[in-house]
């Protein structure tokens, strides 16, 4: 009677857990999470749980294992992981029929943090010429696992582009990632910086652990290049040709006219010393040139003498009025 009783508990048990499993379940275990992410030398405990009466559970790791025990709730514990590709289980004897336990594998994961995180110019040294194209690398020392590796791109705090991997090593390795970019003016004086940046899911470090390069500052060379081609000055005291213009490296400056009689390499002129006509200004740097035609006209006088003029017409226009009315006045009272 007895050996039927533990045996109808026994049944019911496994029933009870195949009922709230169902099918696909392995092993009448729960772990205390579902899986483990944990970094190379640290430290991990996960706890398993019999959801059934059994005749001995344990766990077998290549570190941490645990003897075969009629405890409810064994405990798999490492202080000080060194092992990449660690598959603990916990087995579970419940089946007086069968000799052979059920196993229940604990998914880890044992990532790595980069030594080092590096950026550069492939094959260039020095400063970049506006309009052609660079590749930038990043390199990544020592990171596992290398897929649930990013490597983020950016322009001061702008992201410009990310790069994953496929490779499916567990075990740290290098990595490389470029980017191309074509250099522009307004590019001199930009940091630019990649970060790389593991992404180990939910069970994971929260935020995902990073490691950013130092910055590369670039220098970007670029040709003189004026808002506009020409500009159209009155000539007067206070106004003057200005051919100044950014440029890297710094300009040199030239001036051109059938007027000027000496040479002039100054980026400015007043207009008050020059004679009406066209003054080409040309500004010079190892990236190029770019011409601005100034034209300077004579102050226009022609306004002002049509008032002078008018007003005197109209004063003697008023002046003849007023002696023709008088004259008749005049006559009028002699009559």
């Amino acid at each position: 009677m007895l050996e039927r009783f533990y045996g109808l508990v026994y049944l019911s048990a496994v029933l009870l857990f195949v009922t709230r499993t169902g099918t696909q379940a392995k092993c009448p275990v729960q772990f205390s999470q579902k899986s483990v992410v944990v970094e190379y030398g640290g430290s991990v405990a996960v706890n398993c749980t019999a959801s059934v009466p059994h005749y001995g559970m344990g766990w077998e790791a290549s570190e941490g294992g645990v003897d075969k025990t009629s405890a409810i709730v064994v405990t798999w514990r490492v202080s000080d992981l060194r092992e990449w590709d660690i598959k603990p289980f916990c087995y579970i004897n419940y089946d007086i029929t069968h000799d052979t336990p059920c196993e229940e594998e604990l998914p880890v994961t044992v990532y790595k943090t980069p030594d080092s995180v590096t950026i550069g110019i492939v094959n260039h040294r020095g400063p970049m010429k506006e309009g052609k194209q660079y590749e930038l690398q990043c390199d990544v020392q020592d990171v596992a696992p290398v897929q649930n590796l990013t490597v983020k791109w950016y322009k001061g705090q702008t992201l410009l582009d990310q790069t994953t991997f496929t490779d499916t090593s567990i075990t740290p390795v290098n990595e490389v990632a470029k980017l191309l970019i074509t250099a522009d003016r307004a590019d001199d004086g930009a940091q630019y910086r990649c970060k790389a940046e593991l992404n180990l899911g939910a069970e994971g470090p929260q935020p995902p652990p990073t490691k950013t390069s130092k910055p590369l500052n670039a220098e970007v060379n670029y040709k003189p290049k004026h808002s506009n081609s020409t500009e159209t000055i009155v000539k007067n005291n206070e106004v003057t040709l200005d051919c100044t213009v950014k440029a890297k490296p710094a300009p040199t400056y030239t001036w051109h006219s059938e007027h000027l009689k000496e040479k002039i390499n100054s980026p400015v002129l007043l207009s008050s010393k020059l004679s009406p006509g066209n003054y080409t200004c040309t500004a010079t740097n190892s990236q190029g040139s770019d011409r601005k035609v100034f034209i300077v006209q004579q102050k226009d006088r022609t306004t002002f003498w049509a008032i002078v003029i008018s007003g005197v017409v109209v004063a003697v226009a008023l002046i003849v009025t007023y002696l023709i009315y008088k004259f008749k006045c005049s006559k009028n009272s002699i009559i």
